[in-house]
């Protein structure tokens, strides 16, 4: 009881709250700016930590984090220009609703299920990670190398796009985590003579130049304006959330049970969770034709998923010390500066310090509501900045945060040359979140594979010999597999069902 009270009085102090507020309004306005990513909001916050002690830096990346999911909805509902990828994938359900006049409406089912799938993906964080510490003081780096594998695996065949692109992507990642002198044999590694890559490539800088500096290259490139606001109804932000609950408490709780459980997989995310969320409630709904057209069916059941994986994504970070997502990739790099080492021991060493991390957590998601109705009705003002005045200030902001990491202007020039490398992926549809889980996992996949070959003398059953390793290992090879054979038995039933086609289509010609 005395450590609960230790994280309520960390938590409950006049800095700590004016941080969460002030955090809270910067992830709605970076969320709310089309193009403009949570986990960029999160990047340019991290240089304001490093003059902050942990709880208040955690808690404004918590906090600017869960508003800016949220914010994502707002262009997305007035301009049909989602403003978080999560946003995108029920974008269309939520301008048509803007075009019929119930703007609000929709708006408010976004942050009404956005703060309950939130609170449920809190609840199990606090519930399933100490347990999952328990398991994880058991691991090896036999356990460690699989997990990590697991995770690149996943983060490549749940990523947007094509599988290939995927792992373009990931060998790209795990390219620039090669760099540097920081590996098992301490031998110098594509570093050309220069004596600023002997570090490696720093993660902030590249992680800035790939999610910003791209999309600042893309405005450019394009030349594109903000388009006007489209004029919605003002039915109310709360007034029919109480029926929207009574009518779907079932995909209420089944979004929120995705996106947590999805969250927690290494490499996916809200993005992905709230894309097949969707997915999932259009294929059980008893009104699957009114998908695309205005229906608020979805909005729930993918808004409880936006933030019940925010919060499921901290498990595997916390517990293992590898990111659930982009997002917590980056807090794992900010409490390894804070001296807070991710991983089983810290639930031991400094308890006090995670249970105020789960207060901060019920906190974000409370205050959202009352901050997202703020956003919503001054929407129309934040939309209204021009982009090619938003966009120099976003470059400042880059820049900054880039040259603070060391005091050195090799993080600008580290994250110049990942925004060019960031605009050409997408412009060629490749995904960015397996590069960056590959630049974070990279250097973890090395030093447990070589670690654990030395301790099994070279033999790679020794992978397969211990319980834990041996059941990750064969799922992570069975995640592998499984698409083949269903590719391989698809193909077999088109073949074996498109030959009597040809033939009639044959016999129609003769």
């Amino acid at each position: 009881m005395s450590i609960l009270a230790e994280a309520f009085a960390l938590v409950f102090q006049p800095y700590v709250l004016l941080v969460i507020l002030a955090a809270a309004a910067f992830g709605m306005f970076v969320g709310a700016i089309p193009g403009l990513t949570a986990t960029m909001a999160t990047a340019l916050l991290v240089p304001v930590t490093f003059f902050m002690d942990p709880v208040p830096a955690i808690a404004a990346i918590v906090t600017a984090t869960a508003m800016a999911i949220f914010a994502g909805d707002i262009p997305g509902t007035l301009l049909r220009m989602p403003g978080t990828p999560a946003s995108a994938a029920y974008v269309e359900d939520a301008y048509k609703m803007t075009r019929s006049g119930r703007a609000e409406e929709a708006l408010g089912a976004s942050l009404v299920f956005s703060a309950i799938g939130g609170i449920f993906g809190t609840i199990v964080l606090v519930t399933a990670a100490p347990v999952l510490a328990e398991v994880a003081l058991k691991f090896s780096s036999f356990e460690y190398f699989w997990l990590v594998v697991l995770g690149l695996s996943c983060a490549v065949f749940v990523s947007p796009g094509s599988v290939p692109r995927g792992m373009i992507a990931l060998i790209i990642g795990l390219f620039a985590a090669t760099i540097g002198i920081d590996n098992p044999a301490g031998q110098p590694r594509y570093t050309f003579d220069n004596v600023e890559l002997l570090a490696g490539v720093q993660f902030i800088p590249a992680m800035i130049g790939l999610f910003a500096v791209s999309e600042v290259l893309r405005f450019v490139a394009s030349g594109a304006e903000n388009p006007a606001v489209e004029k919605g109804g003002r039915t109310g932000v709360f007034r029919k959330q109480w029926t929207n609950l009574k009518r779907y408490p079932v995909q209420t709780l089944r979004g929120s049970v995705t996106g947590t459980a999805i969250g927690a997989l290494p490499g996916a995310g809200a993005d992905i969770a709230a894309w097949i969320s969707y997915a999932i409630s259009k294929k059980f709904s008893k009104q699957p034709q009114k998908y695309g057209t205005g229906h608020v069916e979805g909005l729930v059941e993918a808004g409880a998923s936006n933030n019940g994986a925010v919060s499921g994504a901290w498990i595997p970070a916390l517990v293992f010390g590898i990111p659930g997502d982009s997002i917590t990739a980056i807090v794992i790099g900010v409490l390894y500066i804070k001296g807070l080492n991710p991983g089983p021991t810290i639930f031991i060493n400094q308890p006090q310090l995670i249970y105020a991390v789960f207060i901060v957590f019920f906190l974000a998601n409370i205050i959202m509501l009352p901050m997202g109705w703020i956003a919503i009705k001054a929407a129309r003002t934040i939309l209204s900045i021009p982009a090619r005045v938003l966009m120099p200030i976003i470059l400042m902001f880059c820049i900054v945060g880039s040259f603070a990491i060391n005091n050195s202007p090799f993080g600008i020039i580290l994250m110049l040359v990942f925004g060019v490398i960031g605009f050409l992926m997408e412009e060629n549809d490749v995904p960015i979140a397996p590069a960056i889980l590959g630049l974070v996992l990279g250097p973890m996949l090395e030093q447990n594979f070589v670690t654990s070959m030395i301790k099994a003398d070279g033999s790679f059953l020794a992978f397969f010999e211990r319980p834990i390793a041996a059941g990750l290992g064969l799922f992570t090879i069975a995640v592998w597999c499984i698409p083949l054979v269903m590719l391989l038995l698809r193909r077999g039933r088109g073949g074996g069902e498109g030959k009597p086609a040809v033939d009639a289509s044959d016999r129609i010609g003769d």
